[in-house]
């Protein structure tokens, strides 16, 4: 291969920036050229390319979210569209792709390489930690610290006034930062969407808690709990509690923002690094990822159709430790 182009596609994640530098470095390593397409399959078929050096990439290690911005394409989703984005790709003369997302941006990966058969390897990008064949996906360490940073901020107040705070995280499918969070923040309870939510069973919790002199509780909710999210939660164990206040704090977006912590830069720099490595040995249609320290691939087909599973022993500790 001649050339190659990188994109970042669908929910930023801090760590983006650090992968890119390392395709980009890594590539120019072995003289092969690099573009950049910006806001993803979009950019694809809009021709939004730009080509990238050494010092393109320079001072981006320590930047959140994406300076290659990203997007979801419904026109992708299209075989008109997707026959432009090759069109596009052919006219740069570009040989492989580096697509840097979750497993909608894989399944787009995909696609272009079975009707094109363009070259195609992903890094796992996304705060969720739920793609199959990674043990941490880019962005996702930075998430959980964010939560545990603005945690203990809400808990020095919800001590100082005896209130029951409920904290919503995001993790409408999969609740890995709920649960790695709340045991870091020494959360009361977590509920996530993996797990069922006895309703009751959370208020004999907060009772006990309160027979045992706790002035403030933390009640830690995936946004894809079963139970409707934290205000729902809060509206049906609130009430129960007339010697607590309740409050309600959605973290929302300030979990994807923010400069990437020091794992997830070495991790996405070493996914840039091997994702390169392999597209030039002929790799396609894979993911690279982390697993026990190695780096490693693994199908598209799998790491789309299969997830993460949650932590049986972390679920336990949670429930030891509140």
């Amino acid at each position: 291969m001649k050339k190659i182009a990188v994109l970042t596609s669908g929910g930023d994640a801090p760590g983006m920036n650090a992968c890119v530098r390392a395709v980009v470095r890594t590539a120019l390593k072995s003289d092969v050229q690099v573009t950049g397409i910006c806001r993803g399959f979009q950019g694809m078929i809009e021709g939004d390319f730009t080509p990238l050096s050494h010092l393109s990439v320079s001072n981006i290690i320590h930047r959140g979210g994406t300076f290659l911005k990203t997007a979801r394409s419904k026109d992708f989703l299209t075989p008109e569209g997707r026959k432009v984005a090759f069109a596009n790709l052919q006219k740069e003369g570009i040989e492989g792709v580096v697509v840097i997302g979750g497993d909608g941006s894989f399944r787009g990966a995909m696609t272009l390489n079975t009707e094109f058969g363009i070259p195609v390897i992903g890094c796992p990008g996304t705060i969720d930690n739920d793609l199959f064949g990674t043990d941490s996906t880019i962005g996702y360490d930075t998430a959980v610290n964010t939560v545990v940073q603005a945690v203990d901020k809400i808990r020095d107040t919800a001590d100082a006034h005896n209130r029951l705070f409920f904290v919503e995280v995001m993790g409408r499918d999969a609740g890995f930062i709920a649960l790695r969070s709340g045991i870091a923040s020494g959360a009361e309870t977590v509920l996530i969407p993996e797990t069922t939510t006895y309703v009751n069973s959370l208020i004999d919790t907060l009772e006990k808690g309160w027979k045992n002199h706790k002035s403030s509780a933390i009640i830690i909710v995936a946004e894809g709990d079963e139970s409707g999210g934290a205000y729902e939660l809060a509206k049906s164990v609130g009430s129960k509690f007339s010697h607590w206040e309740t409050k309600v704090t959605v973290l929302g977006h300030i979990q994807r923002g923010g400069s990437p912590s020091a794992f997830d830069r070495v991790l996405a720099s070493g996914l840039g690094n091997k994702a390169v490595v392999e597209l030039l040995k002929g790799e396609t249609n894979k993911m690279v990822g982390l697993h026990h320290k190695n780096f490693v691939l693994t199908p598209f087909s799998m790491a789309t159709k299969h997830h993460n599973k949650i932590n049986s022993q972390l679920l336990e500790l949670v429930n030891v430790l509140s």
